[in-house]
């Protein structure tokens, strides 16, 4: 199947969701990445014939893939999230687990992840990862963490995901709050240059992106009232005229190796 189609058609209900309830959302609002991280995920596998986007939501990360791959494979177990993605021609989008791919083995030249390894399982998505690339192939797992626009703003933001809706975080979020340095990667890493997203977004979309967090949802959910409200008027005067646009940035942090000869 081509042409930035939807592939299989199976039910995967076996995974730690939280984002299917507001998929729309999340592809209207969340951040893209810098086309220097592409760049750099381009160089690592020996070939580029094909890519595998690993709980691609909806798609942010395949997009930049298919501009340097001939051709991505982007797999979410979320059809809710796919039905959200952004098509593309070279891009074909699954129902699939990252930790059970149904890709052929040996067939990939890369398998990427952005925002999502804190869910997988790791050893079992580690060894599928093994199982599906070609040689020379290469694996590249990136996070963001959270929005930053100047230091007033910044200890809002800050409070808002520490103290309003701490609580409600799931405990895999830890692993993007340590920037996923602490995370296990068993591979022979390649180390990655310092790269940051930057994107000019009035205050509204912000409040919005604000929402999408799993943290937001699970407390609306559990207390009925919207949290980023409760902050609202605060951001507003600390952002000024809520229609002007202002840079919004997120570092991006990576990890990324090959698997090591045996």
């Amino acid at each position: 199947m081509s042409g930035g189609e939807t592939g299989e058609t199976r039910q995967v209900t076996d995974f730690k969701d939280h984002f299917s309830g507001h998929a729309a959302a999340y592809a209207a609002y969340r951040p893209g990445y810098p086309e220097e991280l592409f760049d750099f995920l381009a160089t690592l596998p020996r070939g580029r014939s094909l890519a595998l986007d690993c709980a691609t939501g909806s798609g942010q990360a395949a997009i930049g893939l298919a501009e340097r791959f001939a051709r991505v494979v982007a797999i979410d177990a979320s059809r809710e999230q796919l039905a959200s993605a952004t098509r593309h021609p070279r891009i074909e989008y699954r129902v699939a687990l990252a930790e059970e791919t149904g890709m052929e083995a040996g067939a990939v030249d890369l398998v990427s992840a952005g925002q999502a390894l804190h869910w997988f399982d790791f050893d079992r998505f580690y060894d599928e990862a093994r199982r599906v690339l070609a040689p020379g192939g290469a694996v590249a797992v990136f996070t963001y963490n959270l929005a930053r626009v100047d230091a007033r703003f910044d200890k809002l933001v800050d409070r808002l995901a520490r103290e309003v809706v701490g609580a409600y975080w799931p405990p895999e979020r830890r692993w993007v709050d340590e920037e996923y340095r602490t995370i296990p990667f068993p591979f022979a890493e390649v180390a990655a240059p310092a790269l940051c997203n930057q994107e000019d977004w009035d205050l509204g979309r912000l409040l919005h992106y604000f929402g999408t967090w799993s943290s937001c949802q699970r407390y609306r959910k559990a207390t009925g009232r919207d949290p980023v409200k409760l902050l609202q008027d605060e951001l507003t005067a600390a952002w000024g005229d809520p229609a002007r646009p202002r840079p919004v940035s997120w570092p991006i942090f990576v990890r990324a190796g090959h698997v090591e000869a045996p």
